[in-house]
């Protein structure tokens, strides 16, 4: 209300009032005036600002803003500040700095800023926006390199969350979103759809879409925040949304404790897609391309750490369970996982040493053999990724109850992966079959080039009667088995140039036992006993082997037998020639040195020729005569049983027989020993 003037009062209340006017004391006057001036400066400042919109306050605004917030604030348009009756601030191109150390300079860059504020909240300290009106503003979010600070917290508090204050009504279009978060290597860049709100309450769901990068890995996404009202309030972030990448799409589903905080979060993560390995480089983990996979889980962001638990799915026809840990701010990315199958069919392994996911997909095991040149090679020769081995470090441990190879099934394999600086180890590949456990170390340095892989591989005694049903031969009267170890080292950058330049030796020991005629009809290789069997229905009776021995001397790649010799009952058996890891070639020649007197002993070698995917079998060609070193040149040949013994764990001497086997005997001698060790 307005304060009556002098002259007023006195006109109203006559001579009466203007005496009590007159007796009022000294300092009462000075009060009222003070106030009535004040009033009426107001009063003049309210008309100035109604009239001019406040316009001229557009610099001193920048200034004082500019000291609030520690950034620089500047409007490039029109401005408005005023009253009327609650307060009114309109801006146009309103920019609000990030800190230095942002890589976008502008933290906030509004078209246009049109607010309503409750005058009277505002007195006591609180913000009530009646009205509120944005129009195509870009937020830049952003966290140092270290994690330690933001770019929305204008003090020194950081990771303090974000909070919009109290709205009553509001319109908000062609808002956009830039969030970069080095640590974890994730830039994100966001439209909402246009947002309406009343009394602090949002309608429905808001929409997002956009892209980014993860790892340098590009995505889209799609999206919705289902709890905005909470989130206005400064409290959790539901949020709903779909990233694709390549053929890959990635839903989740969780709540984040706040709009911009991602500590404590927990997502329900389910991924799809045809190669697993695309989504995988969204975490910088470059893994081979697999086979089609449907996986979830729980997704969990703690510090610079992406923690993913409760994984459980499928990729191509095998089952997947465990967890993983994918660490960032490092020099590398660093993985911690724990994954098992409970069968995994081997096609899927097919992909991991290097053979297309897609011809496995489209031939099934055939798809493990190609035809270069017009000959087959089934060694594959997909290069090592040595570039992405050096993003990151991993310890990874891998379990399968049960491996279905449509042949011999291997049961309780076992991996341990180690990789540190382009240095991988594999220690162990680890399985059970037939009876009997192989068990591999296998080492890859790429620190150097060409990348140097050392194998050494030992099989444990397995069954041949059991590797026998497996390729569907009928066992009966087997129980022999089998014993060897391979040790090469190669030089190259996928497994037929690492093979094809190895060197080392490789030997496979067949202690003793039985072999049905039938499944050892070439072993005895006296086509006369074996005539004389058939003809004789005498297929079912088991050849005895008394020892056998296949070795080989690997140098640059090829591998000359070194020694080729099985003892049976009737035979000393011997070979040579050699096989080829440059092209997969075979080219060996075995014959019999007859312990009896045989129309066609010694005259009939057997040729083994072909290719590792395609072998074949000549028993009768003269033409191998000459390659075949026969008698006490193929017997200078041999390596001492001693360097043998060193080599692979021939068992119990008694047990092998194979003394006089690795002494180069002939057959004559050998049936001597025989003798000699019967009558004994």
């Amino acid at each position: 209300m307005q304060m009556p003037s002098i002259r007023e009062w006195r006109r109203k209340h006559g001579q009466s009032g203007r005496d009590a006017w007159d007796r009022s004391p000294g300092p009462v006057k000075l009060a009222l005036k003070a106030v009535l001036w004040m009033i009426g400066t107001l009063f003049l400042l309210w008309l100035i600002l109604f009239i001019t919109k406040g316009r001229f306050l557009e610099r001193p605004f920048e200034r004082v803003a500019s000291s609030l917030t520690g950034r620089d604030v500047s409007v490039g348009g029109d401005f408005q500040l005023y009253s009327n009756p609650h307060i009114t601030f309109r801006a146009q191109r309103l920019v609000i700095t990030n800190p230095e150390w942002a890589e976008n300079d502008r933290f906030v860059d509004a078209k246009r800023i049109d607010l309503n504020i409750d005058i009277l909240r505002l007195i006591f300290g609180k913000t009530l926006f009646r009205q509120a009106t944005l129009e195509d503003t870009q937020f830049a979010m952003e966290w140092d390199k270290a994690g330690a600070r933001n770019s929305w917290t204008f003090g020194d508090t950081p990771g303090e969350p974000f909070r919009l204050p109290e709205i009553r009504r509001a319109t908000i279009t062609g808002t956009t979103l830039a969030y970069r978060d080095p640590p974890r290597r994730l830039i994100a860049d966001l439209a909402f759809a246009p947002i309406a709100a009343r009394s602090s309450r949002f309608g429905e769901a808001i929409g997002f879409r956009g892209g980014g990068t993860s790892m340098g890995k590009a995505f889209d996404v799609t999206g919705r925040m289902e709890s905005p009202n909470a989130t206005a309030a400064g409290g959790r972030n539901d949020l709903a949304f779909r990233i694709e990448v390549g053929d890959s799409q990635i839903d989740a589903a969780g709540t984040l404790p706040g709009v911009t905080e991602l500590d404590g979060a927990m997502l329900n993560v389910r991924a799809r897609g045809g190669n697993l390995a695309t989504p995988f480089l969204l975490l910088g983990v470059a893994i081979p391309e697999t086979r089609r996979f449907d996986l979830g889980g729980e997704l969990r962001p703690v510090g610079n750490e992406w923690r993913m638990t409760k994984i459980a799915g499928t990729f191509g026809q095998s089952d997947l369970s465990g967890s993983m840990t994918v660490r960032t701010g490092g020099e590398r990315l660093f993985i911690a996982a724990d994954l098992a199958s409970r069968a995994l069919d081997i096609l899927d392994a097919g992909p991991w040493i290097g053979i297309s996911p897609e011809r496995l997909e489209r031939m099934g095991g055939k798809g493990a053999i190609t035809t270069e040149g017009g000959r087959p090679r089934v060694l594959p020769n997909a290069p090592l990724n040595a570039e992405g081995l050096n993003r990151f470090d991993a310890r990874i441990g891998y379990r399968a109850t049960a491996v279905r190879t449509g042949t011999i099934p291997l049961q309780n394999l076992e991996l341990k992966l180690a990789l540190d600086n382009r240095q991988l180890a594999l220690t162990p590949v680890k399985f059970d079959f037939a009876g009997g456990t192989l068990t591999g170390n296998i080492n890859v340095n790429a620190r150097q080039s060409p990348v140097v892989t050392r194998y050494d591989v030992n099989l444990s005694p397995v069954r041949i009667a059991e590797m026998l049903r497996g390729f569907g031969v009928e066992s009966s009267g087997t129980n022999g088995v089998l014993k060897g170890r391979l040790n090469l080292t190669g030089y190259g950058d996928d497994i037929r140039e690492s093979l094809g330049s190895a060197n080392g030796r490789i030997a496979v020991i067949l202690p003793q036992g039985n072999l049905w005629l039938r499944n050892a009809e070439l072993l005895e290789l006296d086509i006369g006993d074996f005539v004389e069997a058939a003809l004789g229905d005498k297929l079912k009776e088991p050849a005895r082997i008394r020892c056998g021995l296949l070795a080989f001397t690997v140098k640059d790649g090829i591998g000359r037998a070194d020694p080729i010799f099985i003892d049976t009952r009737r035979n000393v058996i011997r070979g040579g020639g050699s096989i080829s890891f440059k092209d997969e070639s075979l080219d060996l020649a075995l014959e019999a040195d007859a312990k009896n007197p045989s129309l066609f002993s010694g005259q009939s070698p057997v040729g083994v020729g072909g290719w590792f995917a395609a072998p074949t079998i000549n028993p009768i060609s003269g033409k191998l005569i000459g390659r075949v070193a026969a008698g006490a040149a193929l017997g200078a040949l041999i390596s001492p049983l001693a360097v043998l013994v060193a080599f692979i764990d021939l068992g119990d001497e008694e047990d092998t027989n194979c003394a006089p086997v690795l002494a180069g005997a002939s057959g004559a001698a050998v049936r001597a020993a025989d003798k000699a060790a019967e009558d004994k």
